[in-house]
């Protein structure tokens, strides 16, 4: 990820730019700490991620943020911020602020926001190549595409063991429904999707989520069997938070109490990221 750093304290841009660097989040392409002078820079760099401060000179950044969303809507921004008040977060959201640090800096609290920031970009292109493959792949019918992602779908749930599962159909569904309709999987709940499937979404979710932890305790066997099985290395870390699939193979070890645990909207987001690349 690419970031730039907007903020009049050059000891602040200082110290978010070593947090970047250090954990390994992305590079820092640009700083500035006037308003101004800030939008004509981000202009010519267009970085994924702004860091930018609500009070700067020449410029406030809810204004910086202002005339950059009309131009560049994919840039995400943090507004890093002293003061909390409801009507400056209320004005910050409805400019394109949905994310916010406050200062004192606190390298942990920066690395957790960022990282959400960075999994919403990716959950948005992900989203956006899918709905361009089925909007049109090499002459493709939509209907066409649509059969391979089912098989291709289906494939992986063999291999992760749940294809006989109940919710597997009901993944597949999902996926795909997700897909046709252009719903973006990090703002939409997932029980307003699934309703949109079924009358009961509750009944189909935790279907779902059965198959999904069948899934998650199939990979943990597999990753004690042989650490460098090929279904293992391909989908522990891209389908499953890979902290949580260590979990599981403690648990089931006998080394823990408990086992690991799921995200479904992340194992449905890995399926639509692996049938992206095999459509590149």
């Amino acid at each position: 990820m690419k970031f730039f750093i907007l903020d009049d304290d050059i000891n602040v841009i200082r110290i978010l730019k070593r947090i970047i660097e250090d954990r390994e989040l992305g590079i820092v392409i640009g700083e500035e700490r006037n308003g101004i002078k800030g939008i004509e820079k981000i202009k010519d760099t267009i970085p994924d991620i702004v860091l930018i401060d609500l009070l700067m000179p020449g410029m406030d950044g809810l204004n910086v943020v202002k005339m950059l969303k009309e131009e560049f809507d994919d840039i995400e921004f943090i507004m890093i911020s002293q003061v909390s008040s409801k009507s400056m977060v209320e004005k910050a959201y409805r400019y394109g602020v949905e994310y916010f640090i406050y200062k004192p800096i606190n390298a942990i609290e920066v690395e957790a926001i960022i990282r959400k920031v960075m999994e919403r970009i990716q959950i948005n292109r992900t989203i956006s190549s899918m709905q361009k493959i089925f909007a049109n792949k090499g002459g493709n019918k939509p209907a066409k595409i649509e059969q391979s992602c089912e098989h291709y779908l289906g494939s992986i749930l063999t291999e992760l063991g749940i294809i006989g599962e109940k919710g597997s159909q009901d993944i597949i569904d999902t996926v795909k429904y997700a897909i046709r309709n252009k719903v973006n999987l990090s703002q939409a709940t997932l029980r307003d999707i699934l309703s949109n499937l079924t009358d009961n979404p509750k009944s189909m979710e935790q279907r779902m989520r059965r198959a999904i932890n069948t899934a998650l305790t199939n990979i943990a066997s597999l990753g004690i069997e042989d650490f460098m099985n090929s279904t293992f290395t391909e989908y522990s870390n891209t389908l499953f938070n890979f902290e949580q699939v260590r979990a599981e193979m403690e648990f089931i070890r006998g080394n823990a109490n408990k086992g690991g645990s799921t995200n479904i909207k992340k194992f449905l987001i890995g399926l639509i990221s692996h049938f992206e690349s095999l459509n590149n």
